[in-house]
C-alpha cells in the first residue's frame, strides 16, 4: 500500500467478509481509509490467478461506464507477494446484501423490495450493453463460437473432477438429457458483449437509503460472451417455488419480490438484445451452474473445501437440473 502512494496510518480493523465460497476477501480500514482486498482460494486452483488478474483489468475498464461496479484501488499481479496468490484492493461499498439481512426500511416496504428486484434486472442490462471494445477489452475472452462450445466446455469440466481423491463421481440426474437439448435448441443468431458470469442476488449490494444497486461484486467469471446467459442465471436462481433458491435468503422470505415474467419484461425495456431465446438461456444457466457447484463438492470430498458446503452445493446442483429438466 504504501509502494502504491495510498494514505499512510495504523491497521485498525481486519474482518474477513463471509458468505462466498470461493475467493477470499477482507475488510480492512487503515487511518482513515476502508478498502476491501480480494484473492483467491486458499488452496488456489489451476486459473484462480489468472481469473482474478481479468476481474482486475474488467472493475478497472468498467469505471467510466453506467456499471455499478466496485472501484478499483490497487492491483497486485505478482503471486509471491502473498505466497503464491494475486490480489487486489477495491473500494469499500456501504451496501447490503438482501440475501443475509435487510435493514429495517427494506423489511417494511414490499415496494422497495419489489423495486430491488426490478433494479437487479436493470443493473445487468447495463453490463450487456457495455460496448466492450470501446473500453478496451475486445481481447478478454473468446467470444467466437461461444455457445457452441459451452456444453461440451461443462460437459468436461464434470468430467475432469474424478482427479479428486474420494469424489464418487456426479450424481446429477438428467445431465445428458439437459446437454442433448441445449444442443438442439441453441440459438442460431447471437451477438457478444461482456458478462458477469455468476449473477444472483447474492452478489448484488444494495443501498441502504433505498432499492437502488449499489454495486455487482463477486466478478471472478467475468468473461466475453453472451450476456443473455447473465439474465438466465438470476432467473435460474430466482426465489421461487421451483428450487430455484441458491441459499436461504432474508429478501425471499420478506417476500415483495416481482416474479421472473417482471424481470424479462424489465431487462427488455433496458436492453437492445432479442430475449425470444431466453428459456435456453435460463436452462444452460442451471446446467452450467449445476456443473460449477458440483465442483464444490467434488473438492470437499478431497478435503480441499468444507464438506457441509460441499454437500450444500451439491443438493443445489441437483435441484438446479431438476428446474432445467421441467423447462425443456
Amino acid at each position: 500500500m504504501d509502494d502504491q502512494g495510498l494514505p499512510p496510518g495504523d491497521f485498525t480493523e481486519v474482518t474477513e467478509l463471509t458468505g462466498g465460497t470461493q475467493n477470499v476477501m477482507l475488510r480492512l480500514r487503515r487511518g482513515d481509509q476502508v478498502y476491501v482486498l480480494r484473492r483467491p482460494p486458499r488452496h488456489l486452483r489451476k486459473r484462480s490467478n489468472d481469473a482474478l488478474i481479468r476481474e482486475m483489468r474488467v472493475l478497472a475498464a468498467l469505471a467510466p461506464t453506467p456499471v455499478r461496479a466496485p472501484a478499483i484501488v490497487a492491483g497486485c499481479p505478482d503471486p509471491e507477494v502473498l505466497g503464491g496468490a494475486v490480489f487486489y484492493l477495491m473500494e469499500h461499498v456501504d451496501g447490503f446484501n438482501a440475501t443475509v439481512s435487510l435493514p429495517s426500511r427494506h423489511a417494511a416496504d414490499a415496494a422497495i423490495r419489489h423495486e430491488m428486484g426490478l433494479g437487479a434486472a436493470r443493473a445487468i442490462a447495463a453490463l450487456g450493453e457495455v460496448d466492450h471494445v470501446a473500453v478496451g477489452l475486445g481481447d478478454v475472452g473468446n467470444p467466437t463460437g461461444f455457445l457452441d462450445r459451452q456444453v461440451g466446455r461443462w460437459l468436461g469440466e464434470l468430467d475432469s473432477y474424478a482427479a479428486f481423491d474420494g469424489y464418487p463421481g456426479p450424481d446429477l440426474p438428467g445431465v445428458a438429457e439437459v446437454a442433448d437439448w441445449l444442443d438442439r435448441n441453441r440459438p442460431s443468431t447471437w451477438r457478444p458483449g461482456l458478462m458477469h458470469g455468476d449473477y444472483h442476488l447474492a452478489n448484488i449490494m444494495y443501498s441502504r437509503a433505498g432499492p437502488q444497486v449499489a454495486a455487482i461484486v463477486d466478478w471472478e467469471m467475468v468473461t466475453v460472451g453472451d450476456p443473455l446467459l447473465d439474465l438466465g442465471w438470476l432467473l435460474a436462481t430466482w426465489p421461487e417455488t421451483d428450487g430455484g433458491l441458491i441459499r436461504p435468503s432474508a429478501i425471499a422470505d420478506a417476500g415483495g419480490l416481482p416474479s421472473r415474467a417482471e424481470l424479462i419484461a424489465c431487462y427488455a425495456e433496458h436492453t437492445s438484445r432479442d430475449l425470444a431465446a431466453i428459456i435456453w438461456y435460463r436452462v444452460l444457466a442451471c446446467f452450467k451452474l449445476g456443473i460449477v457447484l458440483e465442483g464444490t463438492h467434488a473438492r470437499a470430498c478431497a478435503g480441499k473445501a468444507p464438506a457441509g458446503i460441499g454437500d450444500r452445493l451439491h443438493a443445489h446442483a441437483i435441484g438446479l437440473l431438476t428446474q432445467a429438466r421441467s423447462l425443456i
